[in-house]
C-alpha cells in the first residue's frame, strides 16, 4: 500500500471530507473489480483506496492518522486514558466498580437527532389537527440496501479488534494502565468493508428530503415540542434512525389571544351602547355567541364564557372564554352631536369644557 493515504486518493492534506468522498469516488469507478475483471493489480489497488478512504473520512481516525501515520494509536481520550473505569481495570483486570464488566459491539450506531419547526395555525393549535414539516436527513442507501457493500460482496469480521469495536492499549508508566477505546480500523463498527458501495461511499445511507405530516395535539401553545421517535437520520450501514423533534410556532389570531387555556375577547363598544346596553352577536372559535350588555356596563368589565377556551393538553375540559368590554369615547363630534351632549352633561349636573373652547385651542396652536 501507498506510505501516504493523501497521496493514494490525489488529495491535499488539507482536503475537506467532500473533497476526499468525491476522489474516492472517481478511484473507486476506475479501479473497480467490476471494471477491471482477472486483473488483481487492479483489485488489489481498489482495495487500498477502500482502506485510505475509511481512515480519513472518520474525523477521529484522521487525526490519529495525521500524528501517528497508518500504525499509531486509535482514538482520543480523557487525561486518565478512559476515565475511572480503565483506573479499576488496570489495578483489577477488568470491570468497572460501578458494575458491568466491558462492553461488546452494541451493532451500528444510532443515527442523529433532528429538529424543524412547523408553522401551526391558531384554531390548529386550539382543536387539534395535522402540519407538514420537510426536513434533510439521512436515508437508507437503496443500492446496497444501507449495508455500505457493492452488491454481492459482504462485510468482514474486523481483524483487529475481532469484531469488539473497541480494543485495548496499555501506557506504560509507573504502572501499566489499560484502557478501551474505539477500534480504529473499523471506526467502533467492528465489521470492515472491502468493497464499499459507489453511491454511499460505504456509508450504508445517503441524504434526502422528506415530508412528514405531523399530529398536532388539542391544546398545544407556540413553543411546544413534539418528539417524534424513529424519523430522524438512519445510522451509518443499517444503524437505527433517530428522533425528529418538532418545534410549533402558532400564528396569532386576529380577534383572540390566548392567556394559557383561556381565550381573551376585547369587546368595544360605543358610550351610548354601554350606557343603553345592548345585544351583540360575537363569533368565537366554536361559532355565534349572544352577548347582553348590560345597561351602565363600564369599561374594562370581564364576561366568562365557561368551557369555551382552549382544551387543557395535560387535564380535562377546556379553558374559559373571557370577553372584555372596552369602552370607545367618541371622537371628531358634528356639532349637533356635541350640542345633544353638552344638554346630556346639563341635565346631569356634570361640568364640560364651553362650546367654543375648541375653537380657541385651535387658533392659540395655530399662532404658537
Amino acid at each position: 500500500m501507498a506510505s501516504d493515504y493523501y497521496e493514494l486518493l490525489g488529495v491535499d492534506r488539507t482536503a475537506s471530507e467532500p473533497d476526499i468522498k468525491r476522489a474516492y469516488r472517481q478511484l473507486a469507478r476506475q479501479f473497480h473489480p467490476d471494471a477491471n475483471p482477472d486483473n488483481p493489480a487492479a483489485e488489489a489497488r481498489f482495495k487500498e483506496i477502500a482502506v485510505a478512504y475509511e481512515t480519513l473520512s472518520d474525523p477521529q481516525r484522521r487525526a490519529n492518522y495525521d500524528r501517528f501515520g497508518a500504525n499509531g494509536p486509535g482514538g482520543g481520550g480523557d487525561p486518565f486514558g478512559g476515565g475511572m473505569n480503565d483506573i479499576f481495570e488496570a489495578f483489577f483486570g477488568g470491570g468497572s466498580v460501578f458494575g458491568g464488566g466491558s462492553r461488546g459491539p452494541s451493532g451500528p450506531a444510532k443515527g442523529p437527532d433532528l429538529e424543524t419547526t412547523a408553522h401551526v395555525a391558531f384554531e390548529t393549535a386550539v382543536f387539534g389537527g395535522t402540519a407538514q414539516v420537510s426536513v434533510t436527513t439521512y436515508v437508507a442507501c437503496d443500492t446496497c440496501e444501507a449495508s455500505g457493500c457493492t452488491k454481492g460482496t459482504y462485510a468482514s469480521t474486523c481483524a483487529e479488534c475481532g469484531g469488539a469495536g473497541q480494543v485495548r492499549r496499555t501506557r506504560q508508566s509507573f504502572i501499566n494502565m489499560v484502557t478501551v477505546v474505539a477500534c480504529p480500523s473499523c471506526s467502533g463498527q467492528g465489521r470492515t468493508i472491502a468493497s464499499p458501495c459507489l453511491d454511499c461511499a460505504g456509508d450504508g445511507r445517503r441524504k434526502d428530503t422528506r415530508t412528514f405530516e405531523v399530529g398536532v395535539p388539542a391544546g398545544v401553545d407556540d413553543g411546544t415540542t413534539l418528539r417524534l421517535s424513529g424519523l430522524g437520520a438512519i445510522g451509518l450501514r443499517g444503524g437505527p434512525s433517530g428522533d425528529l423533534y418538532v418545534h410549533l410556532e402558532v400564528a396569532p389570531h386576529d380577534r383572540f389571544a390566548r392567556d394559557g387555556s383561556d381565550l381573551v375577547y376585547p369587546l368595544h363598544v360605543s358610550f351610548a351602547q354601554a350606557a343603553l346596553g345592548v345585544h351583540i352577536d360575537l363569533e368565537t372559535l366554536d361559532g355565534a355567541e349572544k352577548i347582553e350588555i348590560a345597561p351602565g356596563t363600564a369599561s374594562g368589565r370581564v364576561m366568562r364564557f365557561r368551557g369555551k377556551g382552549v382544551p387543557r393538553v395535560q387535564g380535562r375540559g377546556r379553558g374559559d372564554l373571557r370577553v372584555q368590554v372596552v369602552v370607545d369615547t367618541p371622537t371628531e363630534l358634528s356639532v349637533e352631536q356635541a350640542d345633544l351632549l353638552r344638554r346630556f352633561a346639563e341635565l346631569r349636573g356634570e361640568d364640560v369644557a364651553p362650546a367654543d373652547a375648541g375653537l380657541f385651542s385651535r387658533i392659540k396652536s395655530a399662532f404658537r
